[in-house]
């Protein structure tokens, strides 16, 4: 499985916002954008002066997209192919598949800090999805669907305290949080309203419809 190694810091800084690849660690003063709020490399800051195209305008929405939702070009492509054949608009589409993986559900359920550690955690097989494990982070859930943490997983340092800081995590409204017993429930798939993201949908259609 292909992932991408660059340093998160710098992904956010070549796009030129914050995209929580670090969790928490990116609304503290810590966060590297805060300190070289520029392009990293030695042109960095003349880089940030450049005028943006029309063409780079639809790069930088469709690379956000991709670093955020944490998948390599091929993956992310081909989500976009699948979401072009379904009914109804392909921008709004494909960020519904995006936001119906399994590894963003974890992190939108507040069991992850953010989608990369998300990813590792259902790699490395502590969720069940309807009893059943499930280790394949782009397996895409269902209305109905039930998410919880393995019962031996849950005596792990990793997920000993998530019981205290679920109680002020932001859950969507298309799925429910059940902290006592440490599992969410999927009550419909998102609309686009409901998903949280401050990407263009249209100019990612646009790029791949050149």
């Amino acid at each position: 499985m292909s992932k991408n190694l660059d340093p998160k810091c710098k992904q956010c800084r070549r796009i030129g916002e914050k995209l929580f690849l670090k969790g928490d660690r990116c609304s503290t003063p810590k966060c590297a954008l805060n300190r070289r709020n520029y392009p990293p490399g030695a042109h960095g800051p003349k880089d940030s002066r450049r005028k943006i195209t029309d063409y780079g305008l639809q790069l930088k929405e469709k690379q956000k997209a991709k670093k955020t939702y944490n998948l390599m070009e091929k993956q992310f492509k081909l989500t976009f192919e699948k979401a072009k054949k379904q009914s109804g608009d392909a921008g709004e589409n494909l960020f519904k598949l995006l936001e119906m993986r399994l590894d963003n559900v974890v992190y939108r359920l507040g069991f992850a800090s953010s989608r990369g550690q998300a990813r590792v955690l259902v790699g490395h097989g502590h969720f069940l999805v309807n009893g059943k494990k499930v280790d394949i982070p782009s397996y895409v859930v269902k209305m109905g669907d039930v998410i919880t943490i393995k019962e031996k997983s849950r005596k792990s340092k990793q997920f000993s305290a998530l019981a205290e800081s679920l109680k002020s995590a932001e859950v969507p409204g298309w799925m429910n949080l059940d902290i006592k017993n440490l599992s969410g429930k999927i009550l419909h798939a998102p609309s686009f309203d409901e998903i949280r993201t401050n990407i263009d949908a249209r100019v990612i259609v646009e790029f791949y419809s050149r």
